[in-house]
């Protein structure tokens, strides 16, 4: 700093006075004697009267312990009144100074330095000037505390030479960076506009120091990979520096679910199409189809692009009178459906026996039904036919057991072969005990009536509600009752129960 020469005719009073009502601190230091004079605005900064800032340099030290901003502890040769003692011009050398005395009263300064020359050119005395930057260091402080621990990741990048001064915690989590591998590089060793959209534009923002907008970027990690974020700068001012302040939204958590999503849709599209089972898809809202795989198309005749767009309550796919109400009330209801027979018409006018099941599904975002239709006319047509069959061959009913004439009037019916249990799935000890379960006898009664032990019986009981799907003595008696059950009363009854199912002898 260049040395400022006095007028002769300029005295230490003059020079004091002139001084003594600065708002700026003054402190004076004489070159030979070291001792010091300060203004009003200099004793107020340190919180003392004249007498409480000492005589000399040494004394000053005494009375106040110095740190820098980082809490570092400045050596007392690095004092800045002693640095200006020492003749040495410096500028912008902020401290936090605390009277020994009163740890608590924490004050911050700004100070610089300046040599006051004699009339012949030689240092004659020197000054400390101070500003009080307190409230300053507090907001900044603040505003440190606040960038450190929020967790949302962030760097600070100094506009003058594009390099970032500050990191926050969350960037380092999220990127996998240690502080010093960040701090200090400069924006093209460590891209944060990478493969940013509209990134010249951005660039250009930066540069200017204006508001960059929120924009996807990938940002290369710690491992080598990248991650997709959403980058957005904002303008700001640290330590009386412009500076950009960058913010990210880690998008990869999302990134992974969408690619998740997307594969766990592929392998469902591919497993619809190649299914051997007749299925649609439709919008579980309007009914309205919206895609139909190979297999509806062979048995149906119905191809995707006939259908899409029309209700498959219109197209017949849900049979018709109550059991298409029916089936409609339980869609709305419950978005499902399991196995409901019904006649479902074919392209060509012909109708086929169908099993129709329907499941809620959300496919692209959209609640939909996958719906799929099981043919079982050959089926039905054969049992119908065996039935006919045998009918036609056996007009004599003398021919056929108890059991397998309600086995051919449940075909007749129309009822399940396959779901509804009967008699002929019983052996005879077991149609024995279940016609006199159906008369009310307890276990005990019935062992005596078949000279069987009570175990032996409860364990026949228990084959009976396995084979018979029920799950209790009275769900079987009430099976049994509906079947003809008991056979007659008395002897008659155990007699019948014996020969329940044994084909009548030819006359």
């Amino acid at each position: 700093m260049r040395q400022r020469r006095l007028p002769p005719s300029t005295d230490r009073n003059q020079l004091r006075q002139i001084v003594s009502g600065s708002s700026e601190g003054v402190i004076l230091i004489e070159r030979r004697s070291k001792q010091i004079w300060a203004n009003a605005a200099a004793c107020a900064m340190h919180g003392v009267d004249a007498a409480g800032l000492g005589r000399t340099v040494g004394e000053y030290r005494k009375r106040f312990e110095l740190h820098y901003r980082n809490h570092h502890k400045v050596a007392p040769a690095n004092y800045p009144l002693a640095r200006a003692a020492a003749g040495e011009a410096f500028a912008d050398v902020i401290v936090e100074v605390t009277p020994a005395n009163q740890p608590e009263a924490l004050r911050v300064h700004r100070a610089r330095s300046l040599v006051v020359t004699g009339a012949d050119g030689t240092p004659d005395l020197y000054a400390l000037f101070l500003s009080d930057v307190t409230d300053w260091a507090s907001a900044e402080q603040r505003f440190e505390r606040a960038f450190g621990a929020n967790p949302a990741p962030a760097l600070i990048c100094h506009l003058g030479d594009l390099r970032y001064i500050k990191v926050n915690r969350g960037f380092l989590e999220m990127t996998g960076y240690a502080s010093d591998a960040v701090v200090g590089k400069s924006i093209y060793e460590l891209d944060v506009l990478d493969r940013a959209e509209n990134r010249e534009r951005a660039i250009e923002l930066l540069v200017a120091g204006e508001t960059i907008p929120q924009t996807q970027a990938e940002l290369r990690i710690a491992d080598g990979s990248s991650k997709l974020v959403i980058v957005a700068g904002q303008p700001i001012e640290f330590a009386d520096d412009a500076c950009m302040l960058f913010t990210f939204m880690d998008l990869e958590p999302r990134r992974r679910m969408e690619d998740a999503l997307r594969h766990s849709e592929e392998r469902f599209a591919k497993a619809f199409r190649m299914s051997p089972v007749p299925t649609l898809v439709c919008d579980a809202a309007t009914f309205e189809v919206i895609d139909a795989n190979e297999a509806l198309a062979t048995t149906t005749g119905h191809v995707a692009e006939d259908l899409r767009g029309h209700s498959i309550d219109t197209l017949g796919f849900l049979g018709g009178g109550a059991a298409r109400s029916q089936s409609l009330t339980l869609l709305r209801k419950t978005g499902s459906l399991r196995n409901v027979e019904c006649e479902v018409v074919q392209k060509d006018g012909q109708a086929i026996d169908c099993l129709v099941s329907a499941e809620s599904v959300r496919i692209d975002g959209t609640d939909c039904l996958l719906v799929a239709m099981l043919d079982i006319t050959h089926r039905r047509r054969s049992e119908i036919e065996l039935v006919e069959a045998i009918e036609a061959v056996m007009k004599d009913a003398s021919w056929f057991s108890a059991p397998l004439i309600e086995r051919i009037a449940k075909v007749r019916r129309g009822d399940s072969l396959v779901d509804s249990p009967d008699l002929a799935d019983l052996t005879r000890r077991e149609r024995e005990v279940l016609s006199l379960i159906a008369e009310g006898l307890s276990d005990k009664a019935i062992a005596a009536r078949l000279h069987l032990s009570p175990r032996t019986i409860r364990n026949h009981a228990a084959a009976i509600y396995s084979k018979l799907d029920v799950h209790s003595r009275a769900e079987a008696m009430v099976w049994a009752r509906d079947r003809g059950f008991p056979f007659g009363n008395g002897t008659a009854s155990k007699r019948a129960a014996r020969t329940a199912g044994r084909p009548s002898r030819p006359r």
